[in-house]
């Protein structure tokens, strides 16, 4: 179940990366490039902080091959998608959702403080979108008033919350994402944003 949503995330944000690139109006190389570092860029920090070396795509060539093919269809696909900000937001969103989890569980898994969990849950959901955002000249949507890692950390107190009930594992993932990827998306629906601090 962990490496499913893992592999789903990675997915996802590979996807975001490519339309993020498609935007930019880069070239194949770029849009790969994009692709890989959005997709795995959260997961390599929270790798390199844990002391888990080689980082996980390193040790598992399916990582890599399951971003080379979720940028080439994305990119055969890319003249049928009509609202490109819309899809970048769906999928990144998605994306934030399941790597929340899986960072929190890379935390449990070392036996870590839970803040510490929803730490590496928030870092490994953000870090490859801050990541794309830069390479793309953009400010980077967790710097910005968006709800973004704001979710994550609900998502994850969401997580050690439901832990404390008798349900099963797998359940608690899904909950948690889905809260991450709700919470997110009612917060854009309904322009929830946290205050900007002013001189």
């Amino acid at each position: 179940m962990f490496y499913a949503i893992d592999i789903l995330g990675t997915i996802a944000f590979a996807i975001s990366g490519v339309l993020a690139a498609v935007n930019k109006k880069m070239d194949m190389f770029g849009i790969f490039i994009i692709a890989f570092v959005t997709a795995v860029g959260g997961g390599t920090l929270r790798d390199l902080l844990i002391g888990a070396t080689p980082v996980s795509w390193m040790k598992d060539m399916t990582y890599t091959y399951v971003i080379m093919a979720a940028a080439i269809i994305a990119i055969m696909i890319r003249s049928r998608i009509n609202y490109l900000r819309t899809s970048l937001f769906l999928f990144d969103t998605i994306g934030i959702g399941l790597y929340t989890v899986v960072g929190i569980e890379k935390g449990v898994h070392f036996g870590l403080h839970p803040i510490i969990c929803i730490a590496l849950g928030t870092m490994t959901a953000s870090f490859g979108g801050v990541i794309r955002d830069i390479l793309c000249n953009e400010i980077p949507v967790i710097f910005r008033r968006e709800i973004y890692a704001t979710a994550c950390i609900l998502g994850g107190l969401t997580y050690f919350l439901l832990q404390e009930l008798p349900i099963a594992n797998h359940v608690v993932f899904i909950i948690s994402g889905v809260v991450v990827i709700v919470l997110r998306l009612l917060a854009v629906k309904f322009k929830i944003a946290l205050p900007v601090i002013y001189k």
